[in-house]
């Protein structure tokens, strides 16, 4: 048996506070990268101006690992694939609606 079999199952217990459970709006996001760690910057832009320079606001900026990049990718395409099955059932004749 591996070693990792022999594990009992860890569960992880997060705490926040209202202000951070409520998060930000993000529409904008740039990903950069060093040899070291990506660096993900989400922010707010205002996409309605005319001019050339399109105002925005850095919300929240996160630095993660290699290692935790790739889970997190594969963490996304996971829910996207599952929103994007929910979607389309709905759109099918068949389903009733709201």
């Amino acid at each position: 048996m591996a070693e990792d079999d022999e594990r009992p199952e860890r569960q992880i217990n997060i705490h926040t506070s209202p202000e951070v459970m409520a998060g930000h709006y993000a529409n904008f996001a740039n990903v950069s990268h060093s040899d070291y760690e990506f660096t993900i910057t989400y922010a707010r832009v205002d996409h309605e101006v005319e001019e050339d320079e399109i105002p925005g606001v850095v919300v929240s900026r996160i630095a993660l690992s290699p290692r935790f990049m790739r889970e997190l990718i594969d963490a996304m395409e996971d829910n996207y694939s599952k929103w994007r099955t929910r979607e389309g059932i709905k759109n099918l004749p068949e389903f009733p609606g709201e």
